[in-house]
């Protein structure tokens, strides 16, 4: 039985909110986009990994009964979410990790396997596909720094 609040122990992912229940046994990780579909298929229990970080997603995570929710590929929350995750004490974490790599990391630990060789911690800038790692993020002169948040 692998639990919440081993997950957020982990520290293979950040934590935006601590839900009320992080006693609760994560089942199996589930990756989908596309809120209904997430509706009708998401396992309770379930890690759920997405992007989308609007108060919908918490909806549905309520309604399906996820263990957590992991916001990934470097999406947050919006502010309405944010606090709609702390009233409804919805546990949600975050990653730079693409979702599938997320997913891979929970079923990982759920296995046994332990973490994605070299994907834990990721909270840095992780790079768009074309993007060369390490290259220099200082902005040119008039643009708005990057934050590493990415537009979900």
């Amino acid at each position: 039985m692998y639990t919440v609040r081993q997950l957020i122990d982990s520290e293979l992912f950040g934590l935006l909110n601590e839900g009320d229940d992080t006693e609760r046994e994560i089942t199996v990780p589930f990756c989908c986009d596309l809120l209904s579909v997430a509706m009708g298929r998401a396992p309770a229990g379930c890690a759920w990994v997405t992007v989308m970080g609007n108060m919908n997603t918490l909806a549905v995570a309520s309604l399906t009964d996820a263990a957590c929710v992991i916001m990934a590929e470097g999406c947050l929350l919006d502010d309405v979410a944010a606090s709609k995750a702390k009233i409804q004490g919805i546990t949600v974490l975050k990653t730079e990790l693409p979702i599938f790599q997320a997913a891979l990391a929970v079923h990982r630990l759920l296995s046994g396997e332990g973490a994605v060789s070299g994907a834990a911690p990721c909270f840095g800038k992780a790079p768009y596909a074309g993007e060369t790692p390490g290259a220099s993020d200082a902005p040119d002169a008039g643009e708005t720094p990057d934050t590493g948040e990415r537009p979900c």
